[in-house]
């Protein structure tokens, strides 16, 4: 699925849910006089969605990688707060609260991590490349890779990659 707003992400999604919920978190009455805790766990679960977005938004996939692990470094800078917080007695009666941000922490670590990885093997350089010829180029190897995977599942012996063949042929003439 091409996604064509930011907003549209599950990982992004995910990132102004972590953000909600620990400014729900940090309206408990112990983060008062706990220094600048409360403003830095708030600013850097911010940061997770909106370094996202602008990644997103700057239409390269060279700027958007940069921006993923800007956000999957303030993913990890809200989990390692919230291991502080597990740490401090004053926080021992949010620990439910603080287990359940750690994992969503962490599953949104990992969703970046997935993407910046297919991002960084893809040769598409980001919307700000794109023209019809970059479109029809890479559509054609999308199509080549397909023809020579079922080309090596015939010569194994699969006799559906044959008959995937034959039908193709016969769109493809349907529609000449």
């Amino acid at each position: 699925m091409k996604y064509k707003r930011f907003e549209e992400l599950p990982v992004w999604n995910a990132g102004i849910s972590l953000a909600e919920r620990v400014f729900a978190l940090v309206d408990d009455r112990n983060f008062n006089g706990k220094g600048d805790l409360r403003n830095q766990l708030q600013r850097a679960a911010v940061s997770v969605s909106n370094n996202i977005a602008e990644g997103f938004e700057r239409g390269t996939t060279k700027e958007l990688l940069t921006f993923l692990y800007i956000a999957r470094g303030s993913a990890g800078e809200v989990r390692s707060m919230l291991l502080l917080l597990e740490r401090l007695p004053y926080f021992t009666h949010l620990k439910s609260q603080i287990s359940d941000l750690k994992s969503l922490a962490e599953s949104i670590s990992k969703q970046i991590r997935a993407w910046a990885d297919s991002l960084q093997n893809t040769e598409i350089k980001g919307q700000r490349y794109l023209n019809e010829a970059v479109h029809d180029q890479h559509d054609q190897k999308t199509r080549a890779a397909a023809f020579w995977e079922r080309l090596d599942r015939i010569r194994a012996g699969d006799k559906h990659a044959l008959e995937e063949i034959g039908t193709e042929a016969e769109d493809a003439h349907e529609h000449a």
